[in-house]
């Protein structure tokens, strides 16, 4: 009976959550060991269309880095990298949209399909969903000056035309978009997931940015979870190198998505399973909450 009575509690605890929520707008980005691992990947499923359900709108970003890395092997074309950045020719932007839109986005789309959702796959280039441009790389020279790099079809987000997105929410389906952006002559790019994320999140006005992670959220000196944490703060922590590496441009992206109408964002493990649903709907949450 013990058993029963805690579920019950659980449905109770989500119940002000799901009343607070219904009609807003999420928007998630999927990636790391969250689209490798298949026990995750129905965990994720089922939490979005469980969103779904419950009257929040959903709206997905995926990733693919692993997926790409290994098409290029296998179609022997060797990256040239600079200072840690991908030189994104037009040969490898091929193959690198041929992965993100063809492959990875109707895996991920016949996946929630397949559990029950309504998704719907898309590229920036639909609707002209992600109108784009060229984005050059700022590396600091020895005189401490900034130089500009051309780094190939890496691109950023100039606007995100969102009506092909509410068309499909008003009529029940999930938008899986994949991070390949349109410029103005045609030419795709590549850009970050996390990026993507964030710019659409802020066109939509989202209650919410997700950013599904491989670390448990942002943690302090000695490495511990930060469950709540406001812009402030986290440039605070930039500066003293407590966030660093990969972390940075997270929780920047998150910090730009606030500053553009984002109500809340956080950055959760997707290597937990319905890491979403418990972020979301439990008083503690399990990641870190970034708030202005």
């Amino acid at each position: 009976m013990k058993h029963l009575i805690d579920k019950a509690s659980t449905l109770m605890e989500a119940l002000p959550y799901i009343r607070r929520f219904s009609g807003k707008t999420f928007v998630i980005k999927y990636g790391g060991h969250a689209m490798s691992d298949e026990r995750l990947k129905e965990s994720f499923a089922l939490d979005v269309i469980m969103l779904r359900s419950l009257g929040i709108n959903t709206v997905i970003v995926h990733g693919g880095g692993p997926q790409i890395n290994e098409t290029l092997k296998r179609y022997g074309i060797v990256s040239e990298f600079v200072r840690g950045m991908r030189v994104t020719d037009a040969e490898t932007m091929a193959v690198v949209e041929m992965v993100l839109v063809g492959q990875v986005n109707k895996e991920v789309v016949g996946y929630l399909n397949q559990h029950g959702g309504r998704a719907v796959g898309l590229s920036g280039k639909d609707g002209t969903l992600l109108l784009s441009k060229k984005l050059l790389q700022e590396f600091p020279k020895e005189d401490g000056t900034l130089e500009q790099v051309d780094i190939g079809y890496v691109g950023d987000v100039v606007k995100v035309n969102n009506d092909l997105i509410r068309v499909l929410e008003q009529g029940g389906f999930l938008p899986v978009i994949a991070p390949v952006g349109v410029g103005p002559e045609g030419e795709s790019y590549n850009i970050n997931a996390d990026l993507v994320a964030g710019r659409v999140a802020a066109a939509l006005n989202a209650e919410k940015l997700i950013l599904l992670t491989d670390t448990p959220g942002v943690l302090d000196s000695e490495k511990q979870l930060i469950p709540n944490i406001s812009v402030a703060q986290m440039h605070r922590l930039i500066e003293e190198e407590t966030i660093a590496g990969g972390m940075i441009p997270k929780v920047i992206c998150c910090a730009d998505a606030l500053r553009d109408g984002v109500k809340k964002a956080h950055i959760i493990d997707g290597r937990m399973e319905h890491a979403v649903l418990l972020e979301i709907f439990t008083d503690g949450g399990i990641g870190t909450e970034i708030v202005k």
